[in-house]
């Protein structure tokens, strides 16, 4: 179990900008790594929330608020956040998950009204395969 207290996560942004040199839907995730996301809703026209889906994982819901995001002044639920595999994006504001890369594959994370999705609410984390486990077939298994 990841101990969100004591050990700091690797925050999506900083993976794309400064590690990986990406500006792109698709986030390639080391398997392992602990993964922070902040949505952050800065439309003024629409009236609707934000349903964002995660395929592949469940995350943990840390905090939710309106207005900008700010990391000194966000209250963040550390000790028993909300595990989901879906959240909502308020308008005009945001919310903040983290979950661990665990599960390697190619995961799409979009928003779950269709029409967003087409217009390109959407992305996908590519999480790498982790170290292979050394199992063998069970001795009786007769090929």
């Amino acid at each position: 179990m990841y101990d969100f207290v004591n050990e700091a996560p690797i925050t999506l942004v900083l993976i794309q900008s400064q590690l990986l040199g990406l500006n792109s839907q698709v986030s390639v995730l080391e398997y392992g790594w602990a993964v922070q996301v902040i949505f952050h809703d800065t439309g003024t026209v629409g009236t609707e929330n934000h349903p964002i889906h995660l395929h592949g994982f469940s995350f943990y819901l840390l905090g939710t608020g309106l207005g900008n995001f700010n990391s000194t002044t966000a209250i963040l639920n550390l000790y028993d956040p909300p595990y989901r595999n879906t959240v909502g994006v308020p308008i005009g504001g945001w919310p903040v998950i983290r979950f661990k890369a665990d599960n390697p594959g190619l995961w799409f994370m979009h928003c779950l009204l269709d029409m967003h999705t087409t217009l390109g609410l959407s992305m996908a984390f590519l999480v790498k395969n982790g170290k292979k486990a050394k199992c063998l077939p069970p001795p009786d298994l007769h090929s």
